[in-house]
């Protein structure tokens, strides 16, 4: 029998359920094995789509014929209607576009078509997806699975629930205090996610093997600050609305460690 969650499920991938929604799904899919591949289908099918279906751009000729339907529509709601005047013209004789683009109906498909054409696809969804993960777990009782600022509990706890082992360490001697760490799933891995504040600020750290895709060193994305830099084998990405100085300075902070670690 088929899981009753299967349609919530899907809405959840979408992000087309609220945030409260969203962490008890997330809690079920934990516990259902249906779900959880379900999860890792739906992610499967994504990425190959975004890997394997080449992107397109509309020509300027067509961009700028939308955009002047648009702006036209726009004049003509904007205009006092004449009467109407009796049409002595046959609908055959009319040209195909002022019949596919008359009325309100064709406004919001004009609309549409310059929204998908002059506005492509982001670059890197894996940023979003990022993005997505860090707000997620600024819910409660959903930013960490382990609570601790000892290293020597964080790191081990990583061995059981996550693809990777990452660097761990409490810097709160620096400013950045160690909540603890969980596990998310991003890019078919299961990625360590370290926890740290900053002030008032949550600084989630995701960590994964590194793969094919590329970052910027420092990007914006939704009004938040990603900072990326890879270590050995491993990707990281910290994520926080933060400022970039505070991110640069915990950078600073893993990247030594790491390297002390290699070293050791």
């Amino acid at each position: 029998m088929q899981c009753a969650e299967v349609l919530r499920v899907q809405a959840y991938f979408d992000g087309e359920v609220d945030a409260l929604a969203a962490a008890d799904i997330e809690r079920h899919a934990e516990q259902c094995p249906e779900c959880r591949a379900l999860l890792a289908d739906l992610e499967a099918t994504r990425t190959r789509i975004r890997r394997e279906l080449a992107d397109w751009q509309a020509p300027p000729q067509l961009r700028e014929r939308i955009t002047n339907r648009l702006d036209a529509e726009e004049a003509a709601t904007a205009r006092p209607k004449a009467p109407a005047q009796p049409r002595r013209q046959a609908w055959r004789a009319r040209p195909f576009w002022l019949g596919a683009f008359g009325g309100a109906a064709a406004a919001a498909l004009a609309a549409s078509l310059a929204f998908v054409l002059l506005f492509p696809a982001r670059p890197e969804p894996l940023l979003d997806d990022l993005v997505a993960a860090h707000v997620r777990s600024l819910m409660p009782d959903h930013l960490t699975d382990v609570v601790s600022s000892e290293r020597h509990t964080v790191k081990p706890w990583f061995a059981g629930h996550a693809d990777v082992s990452p660097v761990v360490a409490d810097f709160a001697a620096q400013g950045y205090r160690l909540i603890g760490g969980r596990a998310d799933y991003l890019d078919h891995q299961r990625a360590a996610v370290t926890v740290y504040q900053h002030g008032p600020h949550l600084i989630n750290v995701f960590s994964w093997v590194a793969g094919a895709s590329t970052f910027p060193g420092s990007t914006t994305r939704d009004g938040y600050h990603v900072v990326s830099w890879k270590a050995g084998s491993l990707q990281y990405c910290a994520v926080s609305d933060a400022g970039w100085e505070e991110l640069a300075a915990l950078q600073q902070l893993l990247q030594d460690l790491a390297a002390r670690d290699a070293r050791g």
